[in-house]
Protein backbone atom coordinates (compact mmCIF):
# COMPACT_ATOMS: atom_id res chain seq x y z
CA UNK A 1 0.00 0.00 0.00
CA UNK A 2 2.30 2.39 1.00
CA UNK A 3 4.76 1.36 -2.23
CA UNK A 4 1.39 2.62 -4.03
CA UNK A 5 0.89 6.03 -2.95
CA UNK A 6 4.85 6.14 -2.88
CA UNK A 7 4.43 5.77 -6.58
CA UNK A 8 1.58 8.15 -7.20
CA UNK A 9 3.38 11.19 -4.75
CA UNK A 10 3.76 14.26 -7.24
CA UNK A 11 6.32 16.19 -7.28
CA UNK A 12 6.39 19.76 -5.79
CA UNK A 13 7.08 20.88 -8.98
CA UNK A 14 3.48 19.93 -10.30
CA UNK A 15 2.42 22.21 -7.51
CA UNK A 16 3.97 25.01 -8.35
CA UNK A 17 2.89 24.78 -11.59
CA UNK A 18 -0.73 24.21 -10.56
CA UNK A 19 -0.86 26.60 -8.11
CA UNK A 20 0.14 29.22 -10.92
CA UNK A 21 -2.31 28.29 -13.36
CA UNK A 22 -4.82 28.74 -10.41
CA UNK A 23 -3.77 32.56 -9.87
CA UNK A 24 -3.45 33.24 -13.51
CA UNK A 25 -7.10 32.12 -14.47
CA UNK A 26 -8.16 33.66 -10.55
CA UNK A 27 -7.31 36.98 -13.06
CA UNK A 28 -8.69 36.07 -16.19
CA UNK A 29 -12.19 34.66 -15.23
CA UNK A 30 -12.33 38.00 -13.40
CA UNK A 31 -11.47 40.39 -16.30
CA UNK A 32 -13.23 38.41 -18.58
CA UNK A 33 -16.39 39.26 -16.60
CA UNK A 34 -15.38 42.67 -15.77
CA UNK A 35 -14.65 43.88 -19.76
CA UNK A 36 -17.97 43.55 -20.34
CA UNK A 37 -19.60 45.20 -17.49
CA UNK A 38 -16.93 48.28 -17.18
CA UNK A 39 -17.24 48.82 -21.35
CA UNK A 40 -21.16 48.98 -21.11
CA UNK A 41 -21.58 50.79 -18.04
CA UNK A 42 -22.78 54.38 -17.83
CA UNK A 43 -19.73 56.84 -17.49
CA UNK A 44 -21.78 57.75 -14.46
CA UNK A 45 -20.87 54.54 -12.89
CA UNK A 46 -17.81 54.33 -13.72
CA UNK A 47 -17.87 52.91 -17.25
CA UNK A 48 -16.89 53.41 -20.44
CA UNK A 49 -20.48 54.20 -21.45
CA UNK A 50 -19.99 52.27 -24.85
CA UNK A 51 -22.81 49.69 -26.20
CA UNK A 52 -23.37 46.00 -24.99
CA UNK A 53 -22.31 44.95 -28.57
CA UNK A 54 -19.24 46.36 -28.32
CA UNK A 55 -18.71 45.07 -24.90
CA UNK A 56 -19.33 41.66 -26.62
CA UNK A 57 -16.76 42.21 -28.77
CA UNK A 58 -14.08 43.19 -26.91
CA UNK A 59 -14.88 40.53 -24.37
CA UNK A 60 -14.96 37.45 -27.48
CA UNK A 61 -11.66 38.75 -28.29
CA UNK A 62 -9.93 38.18 -25.06
CA UNK A 63 -11.81 34.41 -25.25
CA UNK A 64 -10.55 34.15 -28.76
CA UNK A 65 -7.20 35.58 -29.00
CA UNK A 66 -5.98 33.80 -25.93
CA UNK A 67 -6.47 30.56 -27.16
CA UNK A 68 -4.96 31.17 -30.38
CA UNK A 69 -2.12 32.54 -28.92
CA UNK A 70 -0.69 29.12 -27.38
CA UNK A 71 0.66 27.95 -30.62
CA UNK A 72 2.81 30.84 -30.84
CA UNK A 73 3.79 30.23 -27.41
CA UNK A 74 4.51 26.88 -28.00
CA UNK A 75 6.27 26.90 -31.17
CA UNK A 76 8.56 29.53 -29.23
CA UNK A 77 9.48 26.78 -26.56
CA UNK A 78 9.73 24.56 -28.68
CA UNK A 79 12.29 26.15 -30.87
CA UNK A 80 14.29 29.02 -29.10
CA UNK A 81 13.34 29.39 -25.61
CA UNK A 82 13.06 26.92 -22.38
CA UNK A 83 9.13 27.24 -21.24
CA UNK A 84 9.99 28.00 -17.83
CA UNK A 85 11.89 31.37 -19.05
CA UNK A 86 8.42 32.10 -20.73
CA UNK A 87 5.62 31.69 -18.31
CA UNK A 88 7.33 34.83 -16.19
CA UNK A 89 7.29 36.92 -18.97
CA UNK A 90 3.96 36.07 -19.99
CA UNK A 91 2.63 36.58 -16.25
CA UNK A 92 4.25 40.23 -16.46
CA UNK A 93 2.70 41.12 -20.01
CA UNK A 94 -0.65 39.96 -19.17
CA UNK A 95 -0.09 41.92 -15.67
CA UNK A 96 0.56 45.23 -17.65
CA UNK A 97 -2.86 44.47 -19.71
CA UNK A 98 -5.00 44.64 -16.85
CA UNK A 99 -2.65 47.44 -14.87
CA UNK A 100 -3.78 49.10 -18.89
CA UNK A 101 -7.26 47.94 -18.67
CA UNK A 102 -7.87 49.87 -15.18
CA UNK A 103 -6.81 52.86 -16.91
CA UNK A 104 -8.88 52.66 -20.15
CA UNK A 105 -11.01 55.52 -21.73
CA UNK A 106 -11.80 53.79 -25.24
CA UNK A 107 -12.22 51.34 -27.12
CA UNK A 108 -8.56 51.41 -28.31
CA UNK A 109 -6.75 51.22 -24.71
CA UNK A 110 -9.16 47.91 -24.01
CA UNK A 111 -8.25 46.61 -27.39
CA UNK A 112 -4.19 47.09 -26.41
CA UNK A 113 -4.97 45.58 -23.02
CA UNK A 114 -6.92 42.67 -24.72
CA UNK A 115 -3.21 42.37 -26.91
CA UNK A 116 -1.23 42.03 -24.23
CA UNK A 117 -3.28 39.48 -22.38
CA UNK A 118 -3.45 37.05 -25.47
CA UNK A 119 0.29 37.89 -26.14
CA UNK A 120 0.91 36.76 -22.40
CA UNK A 121 -1.53 33.74 -22.08
CA UNK A 122 0.04 32.99 -25.40
CA UNK A 123 3.78 32.54 -23.73
CA UNK A 124 1.67 31.44 -20.45
CA UNK A 125 -0.89 28.78 -20.80
CA UNK A 126 0.63 25.79 -22.79
CA UNK A 127 3.69 26.14 -21.88
CA UNK A 128 2.75 25.34 -17.87
CA UNK A 129 1.21 22.80 -18.87
CA UNK A 130 3.68 21.09 -20.78
CA UNK A 131 6.33 21.86 -18.11
CA UNK A 132 3.90 20.32 -15.48
CA UNK A 133 3.61 17.05 -17.65
CA UNK A 134 6.97 16.41 -18.15
CA UNK A 135 7.79 16.59 -14.86
CA UNK A 136 6.43 12.67 -14.58
CA UNK A 137 8.36 9.90 -16.03
CA UNK A 138 5.66 7.11 -15.02
CA UNK A 139 3.12 8.02 -18.04
CA UNK A 140 0.45 6.13 -15.79
CA UNK A 141 0.31 9.45 -13.23
CA UNK A 142 -0.04 11.85 -16.77
CA UNK A 143 -4.50 11.51 -16.85
CA UNK A 144 -4.24 11.50 -12.54
CA UNK A 145 -2.24 14.68 -12.54
CA UNK A 146 -3.78 16.64 -15.03
CA UNK A 147 -7.11 15.78 -13.83
CA UNK A 148 -6.00 17.33 -10.51
CA UNK A 149 -4.32 20.39 -12.30
CA UNK A 150 -7.63 20.97 -13.75
CA UNK A 151 -9.29 20.89 -10.20
CA UNK A 152 -6.56 23.99 -9.51
CA UNK A 153 -7.76 25.80 -12.55
CA UNK A 154 -11.59 25.56 -11.71
CA UNK A 155 -10.74 26.80 -8.23
CA UNK A 156 -8.99 30.00 -9.43
CA UNK A 157 -11.65 30.42 -11.71
CA UNK A 158 -14.37 30.39 -8.73
CA UNK A 159 -12.97 32.67 -6.67
CA UNK A 160 -12.14 34.93 -9.63
CA UNK A 161 -15.62 34.95 -10.67
CA UNK A 162 -17.33 34.63 -7.10
CA UNK A 163 -15.91 37.65 -5.57
CA UNK A 164 -15.14 40.30 -8.16
CA UNK A 165 -18.88 41.41 -8.50
CA UNK A 166 -18.57 41.64 -4.81
CA UNK A 167 -15.27 43.96 -4.20
CA UNK A 168 -16.80 45.56 -7.59
CA UNK A 169 -20.17 46.82 -5.78
CA UNK A 170 -18.92 46.78 -2.43
CA UNK A 171 -15.33 47.50 -1.36
CA UNK A 172 -14.26 49.32 -4.44
CA UNK A 173 -17.01 51.12 -5.09
CA UNK A 174 -17.50 55.24 -4.16
CA UNK A 175 -21.42 56.50 -3.95
CA UNK A 176 -22.88 55.40 -7.33
CA UNK A 177 -19.32 55.19 -9.29
CA UNK A 178 -18.35 50.79 -9.50
CA UNK A 179 -14.84 50.15 -8.23
CA UNK A 180 -14.26 48.60 -12.02
CA UNK A 181 -10.92 49.84 -11.97
CA UNK A 182 -9.66 49.02 -8.59
CA UNK A 183 -10.63 45.24 -9.77
CA UNK A 184 -8.66 45.20 -13.01
CA UNK A 185 -5.64 46.75 -11.23
CA UNK A 186 -6.14 43.92 -8.69
CA UNK A 187 -6.27 41.26 -12.06
CA UNK A 188 -2.57 42.69 -12.39
CA UNK A 189 -1.31 42.34 -8.90
CA UNK A 190 -2.60 38.68 -9.06
CA UNK A 191 -0.50 38.01 -12.05
CA UNK A 192 2.54 39.90 -10.96
CA UNK A 193 2.27 37.62 -7.79
CA UNK A 194 1.98 34.78 -9.83
CA UNK A 195 5.40 35.38 -11.77
CA UNK A 196 7.30 35.69 -8.55
CA UNK A 197 5.69 32.57 -6.58
CA UNK A 198 6.48 30.56 -10.32
CA UNK A 199 10.12 32.44 -9.97
CA UNK A 200 10.15 30.85 -6.77
CA UNK A 201 9.30 27.42 -7.65
CA UNK A 202 11.64 27.05 -10.50
CA UNK A 203 13.95 25.56 -8.10
CA UNK A 204 11.66 22.97 -7.79
CA UNK A 205 11.31 22.00 -11.59
CA UNK A 206 14.59 20.41 -11.98
CA UNK A 207 15.95 20.72 -15.69
CA UNK A 208 12.40 20.50 -17.48
CA UNK A 209 11.58 24.01 -19.18
CA UNK A 210 15.35 25.06 -19.23
CA UNK A 211 15.84 24.34 -22.78
CA UNK A 212 13.77 24.15 -25.74
CA UNK A 213 11.41 21.31 -25.74
CA UNK A 214 13.25 20.00 -28.96
CA UNK A 215 16.09 18.48 -26.87
CA UNK A 216 13.65 16.25 -24.82
CA UNK A 217 10.86 16.23 -22.84
CA UNK A 218 12.82 14.77 -20.27
CA UNK A 219 16.10 16.63 -20.08
CA UNK A 220 18.22 14.54 -18.38
CA UNK A 221 17.42 11.69 -21.04
CA UNK A 222 20.23 12.12 -23.83
CA UNK A 223 17.79 12.80 -26.96
CA UNK A 224 19.25 14.11 -30.27
CA UNK A 225 19.00 17.60 -30.81
CA UNK A 226 19.01 17.86 -34.31
CA UNK A 227 15.64 18.59 -35.40
CA UNK A 228 14.94 15.76 -38.11
CA UNK A 229 12.04 15.45 -40.21
CA UNK A 230 9.10 13.21 -38.38
CA UNK A 231 9.31 9.90 -38.42
CA UNK A 232 6.26 7.36 -39.66
CA UNK A 233 5.46 6.77 -36.21
CA UNK A 234 5.82 10.13 -35.11
CA UNK A 235 3.30 11.14 -38.10
CA UNK A 236 0.77 8.65 -36.57
CA UNK A 237 0.69 10.10 -33.41
CA UNK A 238 0.47 13.83 -34.50
CA UNK A 239 -2.35 12.01 -36.56
CA UNK A 240 -3.73 10.84 -33.50
CA UNK A 241 -3.59 13.92 -31.35
CA UNK A 242 -5.06 16.20 -34.52
CA UNK A 243 -8.28 13.67 -34.96
CA UNK A 244 -8.61 13.92 -30.88
CA UNK A 245 -8.44 18.07 -30.97
CA UNK A 246 -11.17 17.43 -34.00
CA UNK A 247 -13.60 15.62 -31.33
CA UNK A 248 -12.84 18.29 -28.69
CA UNK A 249 -14.46 21.50 -31.28
CA UNK A 250 -17.02 19.55 -31.14
CA UNK A 251 -17.34 19.13 -27.61
CA UNK A 252 -16.60 22.54 -26.84
CA UNK A 253 -18.80 24.07 -29.11
CA UNK A 254 -21.74 22.45 -27.68
CA UNK A 255 -20.19 22.76 -23.64
CA UNK A 256 -20.32 26.86 -24.78
CA UNK A 257 -23.55 26.06 -26.43
CA UNK A 258 -25.32 25.09 -22.76
CA UNK A 259 -24.40 28.01 -21.26
CA UNK A 260 -26.75 29.88 -23.62
CA UNK A 261 -29.43 27.15 -23.51
CA UNK A 262 -29.46 26.96 -19.88
CA UNK A 263 -29.44 30.86 -19.47
CA UNK A 264 -32.52 31.41 -22.80
CA UNK A 265 -34.20 28.64 -21.54
CA UNK A 266 -33.97 28.61 -17.70
CA UNK A 267 -34.74 32.79 -17.59
CA UNK A 268 -38.13 31.98 -19.30
CA UNK A 269 -39.02 28.89 -18.61
CA UNK A 270 -37.54 27.22 -15.00
CA UNK A 271 -38.76 28.04 -11.66
CA UNK A 272 -35.33 29.34 -10.04
CA UNK A 273 -36.54 29.78 -6.23
CA UNK A 274 -35.63 27.54 -3.81
CA UNK A 275 -38.36 28.73 -0.97
CA UNK A 276 -38.53 32.20 -0.54
CA UNK A 277 -34.83 32.56 -1.96
CA UNK A 278 -34.17 33.47 -5.78
CA UNK A 279 -31.57 31.60 -7.07
CA UNK A 280 -29.17 33.62 -9.61
CA UNK A 281 -28.65 31.61 -12.88
CA UNK A 282 -25.12 33.37 -13.03
CA UNK A 283 -24.56 30.23 -10.01
CA UNK A 284 -24.76 27.78 -12.48
CA UNK A 285 -21.37 28.45 -13.32
CA UNK A 286 -20.44 28.18 -9.61
CA UNK A 287 -21.95 24.90 -9.41
CA UNK A 288 -20.00 23.77 -13.09
CA UNK A 289 -16.49 25.25 -11.23
CA UNK A 290 -17.80 23.68 -7.35
CA UNK A 291 -18.20 19.97 -9.41
CA UNK A 292 -15.18 20.16 -11.20
CA UNK A 293 -12.92 21.30 -8.39
CA UNK A 294 -14.84 18.32 -6.02
CA UNK A 295 -14.18 15.90 -9.21
CA UNK A 296 -10.82 16.35 -10.06
CA UNK A 297 -9.14 14.22 -7.29
CA UNK A 298 -11.90 11.61 -7.22
CA UNK A 299 -10.94 10.93 -11.11
CA UNK A 300 -7.56 11.44 -10.04
CA UNK A 301 -7.10 8.34 -7.54
CA UNK A 302 -9.72 6.35 -10.29
CA UNK A 303 -7.41 6.64 -13.45
CA UNK A 304 -4.51 6.11 -10.96
CA UNK A 305 -6.27 2.79 -9.57
CA UNK A 306 -7.73 1.62 -12.87
CA UNK A 307 -3.78 1.64 -14.30
CA UNK A 308 -2.40 -0.06 -11.66
CA UNK A 309 -5.02 -2.79 -12.32
CA UNK A 310 -5.03 -6.10 -14.00
CA UNK A 311 -6.79 -4.73 -17.05
CA UNK A 312 -5.37 -1.22 -16.75
CA UNK A 313 -6.97 2.16 -17.34
CA UNK A 314 -9.44 2.86 -19.90
CA UNK A 315 -7.85 4.15 -23.18
CA UNK A 316 -7.80 7.87 -23.92
CA UNK A 317 -10.72 7.74 -27.13
CA UNK A 318 -12.79 5.87 -24.33
CA UNK A 319 -12.65 8.29 -21.45
CA UNK A 320 -13.28 10.88 -24.18
CA UNK A 321 -16.27 9.50 -25.54
CA UNK A 322 -17.93 9.38 -22.02
CA UNK A 323 -17.47 12.77 -21.75
CA UNK A 324 -19.29 13.12 -25.05
CA UNK A 325 -21.98 10.82 -23.57
CA UNK A 326 -22.27 12.92 -20.24
CA UNK A 327 -22.43 16.21 -22.26
CA UNK A 328 -25.58 14.63 -24.45
CA UNK A 329 -26.83 13.81 -21.44
CA UNK A 330 -26.82 17.12 -20.01
CA UNK A 331 -29.05 18.24 -23.00
CA UNK A 332 -31.51 15.46 -22.32
CA UNK A 333 -32.04 17.02 -18.99
CA UNK A 334 -33.64 20.50 -20.59
CA UNK A 335 -35.93 17.49 -23.15
CA UNK A 336 -37.25 16.16 -19.34
CA UNK A 337 -37.79 19.77 -18.04
CA UNK A 338 -39.62 20.63 -21.27
CA UNK A 339 -42.03 17.11 -20.67
CA UNK A 340 -42.55 18.04 -17.39
CA UNK A 341 -43.92 22.02 -17.80
CA UNK A 342 -45.67 20.47 -21.02
CA UNK A 343 -44.35 20.59 -24.59
CA UNK A 344 -44.54 24.14 -25.70
CA UNK A 345 -47.19 25.23 -22.89
CA UNK A 346 -46.92 29.25 -21.38
CA UNK A 347 -43.63 30.57 -19.97
CA UNK A 348 -45.79 30.68 -17.05
CA UNK A 349 -45.37 26.88 -16.46
CA UNK A 350 -42.47 26.46 -15.29
CA UNK A 351 -40.27 23.49 -14.76
CA UNK A 352 -38.34 22.45 -11.55
CA UNK A 353 -34.98 24.21 -10.60
CA UNK A 354 -33.65 20.27 -10.39
CA UNK A 355 -33.47 19.55 -14.08
CA UNK A 356 -31.10 22.65 -14.02
CA UNK A 357 -29.26 20.76 -11.50
CA UNK A 358 -29.07 17.82 -13.54
CA UNK A 359 -27.94 19.41 -16.07
CA UNK A 360 -25.30 21.25 -14.50
CA UNK A 361 -23.84 18.29 -12.44
CA UNK A 362 -24.02 16.39 -16.30
CA UNK A 363 -22.22 19.09 -18.09
CA UNK A 364 -19.40 19.64 -15.26
CA UNK A 365 -19.02 15.67 -15.25
CA UNK A 366 -18.21 15.24 -18.87
CA UNK A 367 -16.03 18.20 -18.46
CA UNK A 368 -13.46 16.29 -16.16
CA UNK A 369 -13.81 13.17 -18.38
CA UNK A 370 -12.75 15.26 -21.37
CA UNK A 371 -10.50 18.34 -20.89
CA UNK A 372 -8.06 17.34 -18.29
CA UNK A 373 -7.59 14.18 -20.52
CA UNK A 374 -6.42 16.34 -23.53
CA UNK A 375 -3.33 17.90 -21.54
CA UNK A 376 -2.03 14.39 -21.12
CA UNK A 377 -2.72 12.74 -24.19
CA UNK A 378 -0.37 15.27 -25.91
CA UNK A 379 2.88 14.94 -22.96
CA UNK A 380 2.52 11.12 -23.55
CA UNK A 381 2.60 10.83 -27.41
CA UNK A 382 3.43 14.47 -28.92
CA UNK A 383 6.98 14.13 -30.81
CA UNK A 384 10.08 16.58 -28.54
CA UNK A 385 10.32 18.91 -31.39
CA UNK A 386 6.61 19.88 -31.83
CA UNK A 387 5.23 19.27 -28.30
CA UNK A 388 4.56 23.00 -27.07
CA UNK A 389 3.11 23.06 -30.53
CA UNK A 390 0.45 20.75 -29.92
CA UNK A 391 -0.08 21.16 -26.63
CA UNK A 392 -1.30 24.75 -28.27
CA UNK A 393 -3.31 22.60 -31.07
CA UNK A 394 -5.69 21.34 -28.43
CA UNK A 395 -5.68 24.83 -27.00
CA UNK A 396 -6.73 25.91 -30.34
CA UNK A 397 -9.31 23.44 -30.41
CA UNK A 398 -11.20 25.55 -28.19
CA UNK A 399 -10.52 28.96 -30.22
CA UNK A 400 -12.51 27.08 -32.96
CA UNK A 401 -15.22 26.58 -30.96
CA UNK A 402 -15.51 29.73 -29.14
CA UNK A 403 -15.71 31.53 -32.43
CA UNK A 404 -18.56 28.61 -33.93
CA UNK A 405 -21.22 27.86 -30.91
CA UNK A 406 -22.62 31.69 -31.58
CA UNK A 407 -23.68 30.85 -34.88
CA UNK A 408 -24.75 27.19 -34.02
CA UNK A 409 -27.01 29.04 -31.46
CA UNK A 410 -28.14 30.93 -34.15
CA UNK A 411 -29.52 28.23 -36.16
CA UNK A 412 -30.96 26.24 -32.87
CA UNK A 413 -32.93 28.85 -32.04
CA UNK A 414 -34.84 28.59 -35.12
CA UNK A 415 -36.10 25.51 -34.52
CA UNK A 416 -38.94 24.41 -31.56
CA UNK A 417 -36.43 23.79 -27.92
CA UNK A 418 -37.64 20.17 -28.56
CA UNK A 419 -35.90 19.76 -31.67
CA UNK A 420 -32.55 21.30 -30.68
CA UNK A 421 -32.09 19.08 -28.01
CA UNK A 422 -32.89 15.96 -29.26
CA UNK A 423 -30.86 16.38 -32.08
CA UNK A 424 -27.87 18.22 -29.92
CA UNK A 425 -27.30 14.84 -27.56
CA UNK A 426 -27.90 12.23 -31.01
CA UNK A 427 -24.94 14.10 -32.67
CA UNK A 428 -23.22 13.72 -29.42
CA UNK A 429 -23.91 10.34 -28.64
CA UNK A 430 -22.87 9.50 -32.35
CA UNK A 431 -19.97 10.98 -31.58
CA UNK A 432 -18.87 8.73 -28.65
CA UNK A 433 -20.29 5.99 -30.20
CA UNK A 434 -17.75 6.47 -33.32
CA UNK A 435 -14.99 6.85 -30.33
CA UNK A 436 -16.18 3.57 -28.80
CA UNK A 437 -15.93 1.44 -32.00
CA UNK A 438 -12.91 2.46 -33.79
CA UNK A 439 -10.90 2.41 -30.07
CA UNK A 440 -8.72 -0.51 -31.38
CA UNK A 441 -7.89 1.27 -34.62
CA UNK A 442 -6.78 4.52 -33.14
CA UNK A 443 -5.17 2.95 -30.32
CA UNK A 444 -2.90 1.12 -32.73
CA UNK A 445 -1.90 4.95 -34.03
CA UNK A 446 0.00 5.27 -30.92
CA UNK A 447 2.11 2.20 -30.98
CA UNK A 448 5.53 2.14 -31.26
CA UNK A 449 5.84 -0.59 -33.75
CA UNK A 450 8.02 0.58 -36.47
CA UNK A 451 10.60 2.53 -33.95
CA UNK A 452 13.44 0.24 -33.70
CA UNK A 453 12.72 -0.02 -37.80
CA UNK A 454 12.71 4.12 -38.51
CA UNK A 455 16.00 3.91 -35.97
CA UNK A 456 17.66 1.68 -37.90
CA UNK A 457 17.31 3.08 -41.03
CA UNK A 458 18.11 6.50 -39.23
CA UNK A 459 21.37 5.11 -37.89
CA UNK A 460 22.48 3.83 -41.41
CA UNK A 461 21.50 7.02 -43.42
CA UNK A 462 23.85 9.01 -40.60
Amino acid sequence: MSETLAKNKRPFGFYVCSISFMLERMAYYSAKYLIFVFVAATVVTGGLGLTKVEAALIQSNLVAFTYLAPIVGGYISDRYIGARYCIPVGLALMAVGYFVGGFATSVTTMNIMVALVAIGTGLFKGNVSAINGSLFEDEKQLDSAFSVQYSFVNLGSFIGTTFVGILVATTFANGAIQGFRPAFQVCGAICLIDALWFLFGTRFLGEVGKKPFKEGKHVEKKVETEVKPLTKVEKRKVFAIVLVSMFSVVFWVFWYLTYLAVYDYGAQFVNMNLGSFAVPLSWFDSLNGLVCIALGPVLAALWFKLSKGPKGDLSLFKKLALGLGFLGMSFLMLVFAELSRGVGAADTSKASIVWIIAFGILLSIGEMLFSPLGNSFVTKYAPNKIYSVLMGVWIFATFVAGKSYGYLYAIASKYPIMQSYVIIPVILFVCAALLFLFDKKLVKLLEDKDSDNNDNNIAETA
